[in-house]
């Protein structure tokens, strides 16, 4: 594979498919500038894209033989001052369909190969004008939805989650060092370093492994959609409120209780943020086989959720009813992450609000007509204070599950060290468990990799990036 990335030259459509505009086709390789030289010519005749220098724009016509087939802008990127690292071309042309399709087949007939899904980007990795998890981000950068999403993935291709690993990786092969290093003159009975500033070292390590892996939950919710899972007992006004937060009839509503009988989901944003609001079936005894299983996703789709909202109806329940519904939640709240939000529904019925509701002071409560849309702006801000209240300006989230897996892997190899250094065990029984910690954390930046991980993070991406 790495030989034919240097050999040979690639092109693809790198903007949408379809008619528009403009489009851009890309070529990267050794001879983008001397193939687009040969079919690219400009009004004084005089252009040589062959010569002209790296970062410059030329305007011209693009012929098949003597028939002209578009004007177009070509833009050079010179090795290595290129996104891939390689020569670069970018030809603009006009947004037809039959044009975008005539340029790529007079470059084929040229021997310039159609590119595979995320090459151009692979070639950035493979030429050291990325690493993988940056390569990755690039990828996230095109998907994100939201401001929060797009923050992620920008600060992840700048670099910032790979300059911690790399600290964390340096600080594994000092420890690494200093142990082979007492290894190498055992026979002297040397000592190198204290055991316990070993430790000391080891234990700092396995602190910042254990932030980053923390991180995922929120990290993962701010790439996909921050899940709000809406519950209660039937009748509550659930579809109701969906359909208000949402501004749109998304969920049937009807005054029979237990109309929803599976999960209906939605994703909106707010204040730069995405959130997966997911409607559930009523809480209460199963009628029937349906019902049974739509409460049975319910109860799926709550621990899965990050926010809770528990929509009870002011009229009907009490203030000890609500605690009493709420002690089936005690369990799943007991995860640092989630959030539970109390809804009292149908104000509008209500000239004064019930005794007791006051005294809601466990839980935040927000109370709503979700039928008139009043408060509703409540919600949202509640919402978002409990996801800013999470992230830190400039803090290290990780959203991507290889990297969350391998640093899982990596937290356990450190833990076989530190329990190791703890047993006093020798150096030649810890430094394997290091090496293994170095192997993972290497992992998530490319410096260990091989084909078929390669292969499968950029099959994902599309054909032209």
């Amino acid at each position: 594979m790495r030989n034919e990335i240097r050999d040979d030259t690639i092109c693809a459509l790198s903007t949408p498919p379809g008619i528009g505009a403009i489009a851009v086709i890309r070529l990267s390789g050794p001879r983008s500038l001397s193939v687009c030289s040969e079919i690219f010519r400009s009004p004084s005749g005089k252009t040589d894209l062959a010569r002209a220098g790296s970062h410059t724009i030329h305007f011209g016509t693009i012929s098949d033989g003597d028939q002209p087939v578009d004007d177009v802008l070509i833009s050079i990127f010179r090795a290595p001052h290129s996104y891939t690292g390689e020569d670069v071309v970018e030809i603009s042309c006009h947004g037809s369909v039959y044009v975008q399709q005539r340029i790529l087949e007079i470059l084929v007939s040229k021997k310039i190969r159609l590119a595979k899904p995320g090459e151009f980007t692979m070639r950035a990795f493979l030429n050291g004008k990325l690493d993988l998890s940056q390569a990755e981000a690039v990828a996230d950068l095109i998907a994100s939805r939201s401001e929060a999403s797009h923050s992620l993935a920008i600060r992840q291709m700048r670099g910032g989650f790979s300059e911690k690993i790399r600290e964390l990786r340096q600080k594994l092969l000092d420890l690494v060092s200093l142990i082979e290093l007492e290894l190498d003159f055992s026979e002297e009975d040397v000592e190198f370093v204290d055991r316990s500033e070993l430790l000391r070292l080891l234990k700092e390590i396995e602190s910042e492994v254990r932030l980053l892996i923390r991180s995922f939950s929120l990290g993962n919710a701010m790439k996909y959609g921050i899940p709000v899972a809406i519950t209660g007992k039937p009748n509550a006004g659930k579809s109701t409120l969906l359909n208000a937060i949402l501004n749109e009839e998304r969920a049937i509503v009807s005054e029979i209780p237990g109309t929803t009988r599976d999960t209906i989901e939605d994703t909106i944003v707010i204040g730069g943020y995405s959130f997966r609001f997911i409607d559930t079936a009523g809480l209460r005894e199963a009628e029937n086989e349906i019902e049974s299983v739509g409460i049975e996703r319910t109860w799926q789709k709550i621990r899965d959720a990050e926010i809770i909202l528990y929509v009870f109806d002011v009229r009907e329940d009490s203030f000890a009813g609500v605690m009493e519904s709420l002690k089936e939640f005690r369990e799943i709240m007991e995860k640092e992450s989630k959030h539970l939000v109390l809804i009292g529904n149908k104000t509008d019925k209500l000239k004064t609000l019930p005794k007791g509701f006051s005294e809601f002071v466990e839980f935040d409560t927000v109370f709503v007509s979700a039928k008139r849309r009043e408060n509703i702006h409540l919600i949202a801000e509640n919402l978002l204070q409990k996801v800013s209240r999470r992230e830190t300006p400039g803090e290290v989230i990780i959203s991507n599950t290889r990297h969350y897996e391998a640093l899982r892997n990596t937290l356990e190899s450190i833990n076989e060290v530190y329990s190791g250094l703890e047993k006093n065990l020798s150096p030649d029984l810890l430094s394997p468990d290091i090496r293994k910690a170095l192997y993972h954390l290497g992992e998530i930046t490319g410096e260990i990799t091989n084909d078929d991980i390669l292969g499968n993070i950029f099959g994902r991406f599309c054909i032209g990036k």
